[in-house]
């Protein structure tokens, strides 16, 4: 199944870090928002954000996986941050596991805290598989 992604609608300002529109037809998958637990239960990366966005990625990883997908079937990541600051951070793990030429569409936001205080971020997605 093929996605199309559109960096650059019409009357829309271009982004250097995501894509605006990513469509396709399929079997949507919705993901929980993944916090940087590893399979035994154990916190990842105390005051961290790369080690943190790390361990969240392989959790997206492993979730996706469950539901016969991989990051290439992903149409949208939603990021919940306690600091803005780590985006720079947060990106550059995600492209480890993203192609940069296909990323999905995303919207990253600051929140004042998350589930536990020594949480950095928490993220979700959408990912959609042929039917």
């Amino acid at each position: 199944m093929a996605l199309t992604r559109i960096a650059e609608p019409d009357g829309v300002f271009p982004s250097d870090g995501y894509h605006h529109v990513v469509l396709g037809t399929g079997r949507v998958i919705a993901l929980a928002g993944q916090m940087p637990f590893a399979a035994d239960g154990t916190f990842v990366g105390a005051g961290d954000p790369a080690a943190q966005a790390r361990q969240v990625f392989e959790n997206l990883r492993g979730c996706l996986a469950a539901a016969g997908a991989g990051f290439a079937d992903v149409i949208r990541l939603n990021y919940y941050l306690t600091d803005i600051a780590h985006v720079p951070a947060v990106l550059a793990v995600r492209d480890e596991f993203i192609d940069p030429a296909r990323l999905p569409a995303s919207t990253v936001v600051q929140v004042v805290a998350l589930y536990r205080p020594d949480l950095l971020m928490e993220v979700d997605a959408l990912a959609i598989v042929p039917a």
